[in-house]
């Protein structure tokens, strides 16, 4: 997976592996994204997991929550998101 997974997050079943590997792709490669619509896009990742794979879902958050966040702020230029939720 290209967010570079660990162990817990990789044993998802397909589905939960494309949505994840397209979600880093979109953050990281979609010229017209904007910040906002990035982090509706964590957030709406977040809640496939936790229907998905709700016992993979401490790991999502742990590991590539984070990591998603980071491809965010390095790619907007900013040091710190929001952590509630964007309308």
């Amino acid at each position: 997976m290209t967010c570079d997974t660990d162990d817990d997050l990789d044993r998802l079943d397909a589905r939960c592996r494309l949505m994840l590997e397209v979600t880093c792709h979109t953050l990281r490669c979609d010229p017209d994204l904007k910040l906002c619509e990035g982090l509706r896009l964590i957030a709406a990742a977040r809640t496939a997991v936790s229907r998905i794979a709700p016992a993979a879902l401490t790991a999502f958050d742990d590991r590539l929550l984070p990591r998603m966040r980071g491809i965010l702020m390095d790619r907007f230029g900013v040091s710190d998101l929001p952590v509630t939720p964007i309308n």
